[in-house]
């Protein structure tokens, strides 16, 4: 009967899930953990409201709850895209609030080490990367690691609940 390696053991238990998604053929992370589910969009289902930032879609009924969409292309400045079929809403659960960010479409979920992970530039104060955690390598992969705890303020949250309350 042989025993198991601990060190091998123990790297594995410092491994972090990502869930990887796509915007502008670049690929993001964020931690899994975060992830309640991954749905299609569908414009037809989003409520669109009056006077919150262009990036704030709307808001969807999901199973009774009224769930914020966030459009992370416009919340990260970048060109506009067509929906497609690929297109999807994942759910999340931050800060225990229920929030959907549109993204170009999912690829896979993926165990990052420690030793994948690099810290996130810095590039001055003309670019703020405070949502960043880092960015992460899998072979010829990198992987732009998304805070989406911080990237969801509760400043951006209270104009949807405001806007919906």
């Amino acid at each position: 009967m042989s025993q198991a390696n601990p060190q091998q053991e123990q790297g594995e238990s410092q491994g972090k899930e990502f869930l990887v998604f796509t915007l502008a053929n670049q690929e993001y992370g964020i931690d899994i953990l975060k992830v309640q589910e991954i749905r299609g969009y569908d414009s037809q289902t989003v409520t669109r409201i009056a006077n919150v930032p262009s990036f704030i879609k709307g808001v969807t009924n999901l199973r009774g709850v009224i769930v914020p969409i966030v459009d992370l292309r416009l919340k990260f400045n970048m060109d506009n895209v067509e929906y497609t079929s690929q297109t999807v809403v994942v759910i999340l659960n931050v800060r225990s609030r229920v929030v959907g960010v549109v993204v170009d479409g999912v690829s896979d979920v993926l165990i990052l080490q420690p030793s994948q992970i690099s810290a996130a530039p810095q590039f001055g104060s003309a670019f703020s990367t405070e949502h960043l955690t880092g960015i992460g390598t899998v072979g010829e992969r990198m992987l732009i690691l998304v805070d989406i705890e911080k990237l969801m303020t509760s400043e951006e949250m209270s104009l949807v609940e405001d806007a919906v309350a």
